[in-house]
């Protein structure tokens, strides 16, 4: 250790602060990462002249060394649904526990909407040099450009299904068991005929309806009748109306393929002058805070997603580190409220 210099400038590279400190710039670099390496006292003395002299190390060529760049791609494609917004409520609940979850490890996040209009959209995404990892909210209708990539690039994980065979590493719920656990509520309510809400080409809302049908089939009931609506904003509560106008002497329960489209059923139904759940029972599926506010309040198949969330990211810094992390399925709970 050489003598602390005075020093009549602004702080403004390791050279100076080592200058200021009387060490040299290397050991200036390890204090301020924290390291070990540098006595307790040391460290401390250091550490305090950086914050005496408003000193922050650069973080470009701090990232150039180790490699990293310190930030996460948080990727929402949408393939199968072209013109849903990112204000979706199960979007943002998601993303608030992800964004807690990656700030608490002291990471960024770049937020991207994805319109998958190439093959190599996620190829674009992961090579870019600009991130360290990715998590899907979502697979879409893209599973196969997801388990392309993921035969390469590790630190990629998706919310969403888990496959038979699967690559890539997912966390979710066990979809199939929740949509059986909606219509099985509904039949020991007595309903006899089920309509599904839902547009089935993304995998979560395919294997709902799987669901629905195995438990009508088990219990000798017909086929539901499974009813396209988007979730884009836009478009869904003209469809839901359209449908309600059209098949409702058809259908004495409906499970919806997610909350929003349950909520958005409510809304509808009592324009027109139905009682839920008098007339038609409703079950949504997700188990967002907003199903406490609706009227009735809804009665919904909940994915634990601050659980999931909080796996999501376990799982992609795992990988980032080197380690394996399997997918996993969550089991879904059936939360009875008002609505059904």
């Amino acid at each position: 250790m050489t003598d602390a210099q005075p020093f009549d400038r602004p702080v403004r590279t390791l050279a100076d602060l080592a200058r200021l400190a009387g060490v040299s710039a290397g050991t200036v670099s390890r204090a301020l990462a924290d390291k070990s390496l540098v006595n307790p006292e040391t460290r401390r003395r250091i550490q305090a002249l950086a914050a005496e002299h408003g000193f922050r190390p650069n973080q470009m060529a701090s990232r150039l060394r180790t490699q990293r760049t310190g930030v996460i791609g948080v990727v929402v494609p949408l393939g199968h649904e072209r013109r849903q917004h990112l204000s979706d409520p199960f979007f943002m609940t998601l993303l608030g526990h992800l964004a807690d979850a990656l700030t608490e490890n002291g990471y960024d996040l770049m937020l991207s909407r994805v319109i998958p209009d190439a093959a190599d959209w996620l190829e674009r995404i992961v090579d870019s040099g600009m991130l360290d990892g990715v998590l899907l909210i979502g697979q879409s209708d893209q599973m196969e450009a997801i388990e392309r990539v993921a035969r390469r690039y590790r630190p990629l994980v998706a919310w969403g299904s888990v496959l038979p065979g699967q690559v890539h590493c997912a966390i979710g719920t066990e979809n199939i068991a929740g949509g059986k656990l909606a219509a099985e509520h509904l039949i020991a309510r007595g309903v006899r005929r089920i309509a599904f809400l839902g547009e089935l080409r993304a995998p979560e809302i395919h294997a709902r309806y799987a669901g629905v049908r195995a438990a009508v089939e088990a219990a000798g009931l017909p086929a539901p009748l499974q009813l396209d609506a988007h979730l884009a904003s836009d478009m869904m509560e003209q469809e839901i109306a359209a449908h309600m106008a059209r098949h409702i002497d058809r259908i004495d329960g409906i499970v919806a393929g997610s909350d929003v489209l349950a909520m958005t059923t409510l809304r509808v139904l009592a324009d027109q002058g139905m009682s839920v759940p008098g007339d038609v029972p409703v079950v949504g599926y997700d188990d967002l805070p907003l199903a406490l506010q609706t009227v009735p309040r809804l009665t919904t198949v909940k994915q634990d997603i601050a659980t999931g969330a909080r796996a999501m990211v376990d799982a992609l810094f795992a990988r980032i580190g080197g380690r394996d992390a399997p997918s996993m399925v969550m089991p879904p709970e059936l939360v009875i409220r008002d609505s059904a």
